[in-house]
This record gives structure tokens, sequence and C-alpha cells, in this order.
């Protein structure tokens, strides 16, 4: 598994080494895997149920720049699960209060703040720029958004997802495994699925599976563990319960497979620096060769229906042949991913 390098000459204060004390004596991390963390850039999208934990961790962890994706405004309904954000933050914009909570638990983090919608107009200039993209949405049409922006950057994905009492997270790497859509390849009907406005979410849960999702980013930063990626982490609260589903590339998948729609090429596997080679490289690669000029990535030609409004915000049940069991790697029964994969949705600080 790629990890990113350390960049000469950088070091840490007398005030990180010993803020970072606890780091620095274990073996896995140690100074080598604090610069590294130094030195990341990560994109959190939205400062929400799922966000707001992952900021703060990644955050108090050391992470170096730390990029938010959110336009939306602090509401009291937010305080029960959202963290980041207190009662005197009511009505003030999500990214306001984020960056004040985050520079007050480690100042020698860079807050980003991007208060805008992401759009396939814009994904692609926001993310270019971070090593690692940890999904927090709430909504339908930007989840594949994100996806699609990370298959084509060659960026890795931190998934997460909650609904009620259950949660999912993951990590979709295209060069490594599958995306996203490789698990489900369309997007489910608008108004098929509630939303936590409208079925509820437990207000610790978004906490349990952020600081999965921080972990899951720590530790493709400092290159330790087994990621993730090509594993469906499940977590059922009420039953205390985690499982395991083991996720296979889809090879007609329409944005990483063997013929991908809107890019000609499939995304490349193997070793180096996250970002290092992306589908974008290679076309510019290709195009000096031939003596044109560059091309520029773009979104694929898909649909992000509802992207300017509202949409569905559960994932799709339907698309089951991409869930296989852990055991003996056959895939489950349509009921048994149905039962896996229903009322989960994103909740981040995205409306």
């Amino acid at each position: 598994m790629a990890i990113l390098t350390t960049t000469p000459g950088t070091r840490l204060s007398n005030d990180e080494i010993l803020r970072y004390s606890r780091h620095l004596i274990m073996p896995e991390v140690g100074m080598n895997g604090q610069l590294k963390l130094k030195q990341a850039k990560v994109l959190t999208i939205g400062a929400g149920g799922l966000g707001a934990p992952l900021a703060l961790y990644l955050a108090a962890a050391g992470v170096g720049k730390l990029g938010i994706v959110d336009f939306d405004v602090v509401d009291f309904t937010n305080l029960q699960r959202q963290i980041i954000h207190g009662t005197s933050d009511v009505g003030r914009p999500k990214l306001h209060s984020a960056s004040e909570t985050i520079a007050e638990i480690n100042p020698n983090v860079e807050v980003v703040a991007h208060e805008t919608r992401l759009t396939s107009e814009n994904a692609l200039d926001i993310l270019k720029d971070y090593d690692v993209i940890a999904d927090g949405t709430d909504n339908f049409p930007t989840r594949y958004l994100v996806n699609d922006a990370c298959v084509l950057l060659g960026k890795p994905n931190v998934y997460g997802s909650i609904f009620r009492f259950e949660g999912q997270a993951s990590v979709f790497y295209a060069r490594e495994g599958p995306c996203y859509r490789c698990l489900y390849p369309e997007p489910p009907p608008p108004g098929l699925v509630p939303s936590c406005a409208e079925g509820g979410v437990l207000g610790v849960l978004p906490g349990i599976i952020g600081c999965i999702q921080a972990l899951e980013t720590i530790k493709l930063i400092i290159g330790q563990g087994q990621p993730l990626i090509g594993r469906l982490l499940l977590f059922d609260a009420l039953h205390l319960k985690f499982r395991e589903l083991k996720l296979r590339k889809n090879p007609e998948c329409p944005v990483c497979g063997a013929h991908p729609r809107g890019r000609p090429h499939r995304p490349r596997h193997g070793a180096g620096d996250f970002g290092a080679r992306s589908e974008a490289d290679d076309g510019r690669r290709e195009a000096l060769r031939a003596g044109g000029r560059p091309r520029a990535p773009r979104i694929p030609d898909l649909q992000y229906p509802g992207l300017e409004a509202h949409p569905a915000r559960r994932d799709p049940a339907a698309h089951a042949r991409a869930q296989f069991c852990r055991r003996n790697r056959r895939p489950l029964p349509l009921r048994a991913a149905q039962r896996a994969s229903s009322g989960l949705s994103n909740e981040g600080g995205l409306p």
C-alpha cells in the first residue's frame, strides 16, 4: 500500500513534540509517522454529524492541512450529534464554528474553508490539492460526485454512512480496489429513502463512524495496518456488533471499470504516493508524447440528479451483486444484502 513520504527539512517544534508525545513513543507512528501527519493534506466533505468527529480527531492527531467543504449554518437540531458546534453557534456558518473549534484544539493545523456547494464544475479543482478525501456528506448526488472525482484524481475516498442505529465505513481507492460505484452503480430514485430528519439517528452513532473514518485516514497517511480497501464494515449499535463484507471491483463500473464513461483510460494500480500518478497525469503524458496539448481531466458524463436540490439519502440495496460473504466469498442473497445496506445514509453538513 502506497504511503505519503516526508519532505526533508520538516521538523516538529518543541511544543509539537510535547503535544504528540503519546504518538511519538509508538513504534507504528514515531517521528516519521508524525511528520507525515504534519505534511498531510486532508479534505473533509461536510462539517456535520460525520465531519465533526472526523475533523476534531484529525486536527488533534496533527494533520497539517485540513480542508472543509460546507455551506450550511448551525441549527438547534444539529447539536444532538454535531459536537464541533455549540449552542452559541446556532445561526452561524458551520465553517466558522468548526474553524474556531479546531484552532482551539490544535492551533498548528491550517484550516482551509471551502464555503461552497460541491458541484461537477468545481469538484476537481477543490479536491486536487489534497492527499486523502473523507466523505461526510448527507446526500447521494454529492456522494457520487466525490467518488467520481476521487477516481479521476487518483485519491483515496474514506467513506462513512449512518442511519438510526446502523453505520457503514469503507475506503474506496480505485487503484487498489473498488470504488463506490462498484458497490452501488447508480443512485436510488429521489424520494425513495428517508433522510435522518425523517428517520432519525442516534446522536452517538456518527461519533463512532466518524472516528472510524478518522482512524482509516490516519492509517493511510502513516502507512500502517490494513485499510478498509475492498471491505465494507457494518456496525449495529443496538446489538453492538461489527460485521465485514468483502467488496469486489466491478469490471463494468461506469467510472473505474474496463470501459468507463467519459474517460478513456483505466486507473493505474501500483505503488506511488497518493495522487502522484493520476489519470490526469497519464493523459498529459500521452498528449505531450503525441505533440498535442495536455488533456484536462473532467467529471465523467454521468447523471447527478438533484445536485441543486434535496435528493434521496439512502444507499440502494438492489445492487447486491457487489457484496460478498466474508467466509466463502459467495454473493450474498438479495435479502441479506438489503438487510446489510438498509436504511443507511450519510449525515454530514451538506443539505
